[in-house]
């Protein structure tokens, strides 16, 4: 946008310059009125080929030439250029935008962030390290690097807007995260969502205190409060500052060392109806299970080494990220 107002700004302070300067020549070397003025350097300018208005002097004479030479060349480049640039422009313009909506109507099983303040670039950046299809809905005008404008799904307008909501496949996504700045737009968002997909997985931020139950009812199926989070790990780096360093060890981004993962187990792996040391997880994985959630939802806190996988069981699971990999294998279906 910037780059279009400077080249407006050339081309046209161009073509004045060049009237400008044929008008007042006119007007000082023939003593014309400043319409005639005007009118001969026009039809000058634009080579159409009409009579003189009036009969012109030997100074006067000179005084086209010099203004052929120079100003139809310097309207030809003007003219051409802002041709070239707003064509260019238009082309780029409408070949970017079929290019998005091609991708939008290719993405299935995908996650929706709606807001890109300070929450929603750490959660795209997320999604990004993950290799994970998302797409972002932001109200205002975000400007994004060559290499984003590649990665990222970028949509500017509205997202408690159900149109909006279904031009980035809610219906077929997997899961709507809504960081807005307001906790009513929040809201709003989680309503539409709920609606236009029932079986959505949703997760709302909440700002202030009761909001949290509001979303809830409204359909979100996880609240998170920053700022409840943010006190608590505060209060826990001074308490306990030895705990905090492990989570964040364990949890920071493109760690090789340590992370903690979920892994779900699917109908088929060769896991299923084993026990945790029979499938030798911890003995020649080097990974520890922290827990087990149950395909109802029950959570199971450090389970034994007897404990028997079951099909839909989720691992809660930390390792070395290489090992973490191999065990993210062994729990899909055996081909």
């Amino acid at each position: 946008m910037e780059d279009f107002r400077e080249k407006s700004v050339l081309v046209i302070s161009l073509i004045a310059c060049v009237i400008g300067f044929g008008t007042i020549g006119y007007m000082s070397i023939e003593g014309w009125g400043f319409w005639d003025s005007f009118y001969m350097t026009v039809i000058t300018l634009t080579t159409v080929g009409y009579r003189e208005i009036h009969e012109l002097s030997f100074n006067g004479q000179l005084f086209t030439v010099v203004l052929l030479f120079v100003g139809v060349g310097t309207m030809l480049y003007a003219l051409s250029t802002g041709a070239k640039f707003v064509l260019e422009g238009q082309l780029q313009e409408i070949y970017g935008r079929k290019k998005l909506e091609k991708k939008l109507k290719n993405l299935r099983d995908h996650y929706i962030v709606c807001g890109y303040g300070r929450m929603g670039k750490i959660i795209a950046r997320e999604l990004q390290h993950k290799k994970l299809k998302f797409a972002v809905i932001e109200k205002n005008e975000v400007l994004l690097d060559p290499d984003e404008k590649e990665e990222f799904l970028m949509i500017q307008g509205d997202a408690t807007k159900d149109e909006l909501l279904k031009r980035v496949g809610i219906e077929r996504a997997k899961c709507l995260i809504s960081v807005l700045p307001t906790d009513a737009e929040n809201l709003y968002v989680v309503l539409s969502a709920r609606g236009l997909n029932p079986n959505l997985l949703i997760v709302a931020r909440a700002g202030e205190e009761g909001s949290e139950q509001k979303l809830l009812r409204a359909g979100a199926d996880r609240v998170v409060s920053p700022y409840h989070i943010g006190g608590l790990r505060m209060a826990h780096s001074v308490l306990k500052p030895a705990v905090v360093d492990f989570i964040e060890f364990a949890t920071k981004s493109g760690n090789i060392d340590l992370q903690i993962e979920e892994i779900t187990i699917q109908e088929g792996s060769n896991l299923v109806g084993n026990s945790l040391d029979h499938c030798g997880i911890g003995r020649d994985l080097g990974i520890i299970i922290v827990a087990i959630k149950e395909r109802g939802g029950e959570m199971k806190f450090n389970p034994t080494f007897r404990t028997i996988i079951e099909a839909g069981d989720t691992l809660i699971a930390v390792g070395e990220t290489s090992k973490l990999e191999m065990l993210e294998n062994m729990a899909v279906k055996n081909k």
